[in-house]
């Protein structure tokens, strides 16, 4: 594999939790690394402050971009896809250019059609499985990353649509081993890539852009969707002496965690995965209907019992 020496300049469109952290990861577990940043001017002075960039940009892009081996944007979806044509025609011709969008077949929609070849310059879309409920660069972290799943987006030769059901797409790439892997990562700039995500301690998985926004509805976005329903309904409910929540213990605390998020981190994921949540919606509607039916009977210990195992699952990873 292409050491990672081909990358010695980056800039990071986004300075915030996600590309705020991977500037400090490059900076703590990557060596003669020149990082430029790019966002509104308090936000990237602030990422300055912290040594995360050596280079604060706002304003004009153009600047920011010049002579970038690697340009990594951590933009919410919509600015990312406006800001695509610009990085598109500003990007030097050897650059990679990557995202970290929570969604991803509207990016390889937008993506195929501005970088249509692996030359000059070249697209890899991404989405690393990290974060936490607090956005903004007073929260990044050099580790965000480390034991995490990257998620890196296979190109494939089918048109990229939108999934219109729960059933899962093809499986177009399988794990990040070796022999699965697509033949895009022989490609220098993408292997080079790979391995900086493995030494910020990132675990890279390659899949297609439809399978890769149906698991993470179900896994991710779902999840997000069921504590803010769970929380506002409660809310709607808390009485003059802030019953019931007065007498909630630690378990509610950790249920709601993801109900800290604010919408502006979660609108464009919503908008832009629409499909998949609304069929994950009804058929969870319809789970929380059969529980219902069940509250009378013993018949709830085999939801328990697999609610069990999904988490001992989760504990292993």
């Amino acid at each position: 594999m292409p050491g990672a020496h081909l990358i010695s300049r980056v800039t990071i469109v986004g300075t915030g939790l996600i590309g705020g952290s991977f500037a400090l990861a490059l900076r703590k577990y990557t060596s003669e690394m020149h990082i430029s940043g790019w966002d509104r001017p308090e936000v990237v002075r602030e990422a300055q402050t912290r040594g995360a960039v050596n280079e604060a940009f706002s304003g004009d892009l153009a600047p920011a971009l010049q002579n970038s081996d690697l340009i990594y944007i951590a933009l919410p979806i919509a600015a990312t896809i406006d800001l695509l044509p610009e990085i598109a025609r500003h990007a030097s011709p050897h650059a990679l250019v990557t995202d970290a969008c929570s969604t991803k077949v509207r990016i390889a929609q937008a993506a195929a059609e501005l970088f249509p070849g692996e030359k000059d310059p070249l697209f890899l879309g991404g989405h690393p499985m990290a974060g936490r409920e607090l956005p903004g660069i007073t929260h990044a972290d050099a580790d965000l990353f480390r034991e995490n799943t990257y998620a890196l987006i296979a190109k494939s030769s089918e048109p990229v649509v939108a999934g219109r059901n729960l059933s899962p797409p093809g499986r177009e790439t399988g794990s990040s081993s070796a022999a699965n892997r697509p033949a895009s990562t022989d490609e220098p700039r993408i292997s080079a890539f790979v391995k900086i995500l493995e030494k910020i301690g990132a675990r890279p998985l390659w899949l297609g852009a439809p399978q890769h926004d149906y698991a993470v509805g179900l896994a991710s976005h779902l999840p997000q969707l069921a504590a803010v329903a769970l929380a506002s309904f409660l809310y709607d409910r808390l009485d003059e002496n802030g019953l019931p929540i007065t007498l909630a213990g630690p378990g509610l605390r950790d249920s709601l965690r993801l109900a800290g998020s604010p919408y502006s981190t979660w609108r464009d994921i919503v908008l832009t995965n629409q499909e998949v949540l609304s069929a994950a919606l009804d058929l969870f509607a319809r789970r929380l209907d059969d529980l219902r039916e069940k509250l009378a009977s013993r018949e709830l210990e085999a939801d328990f019992e697999a609610a069990n195992e999904l988490y001992k699952l989760l504990r292993s990873l």
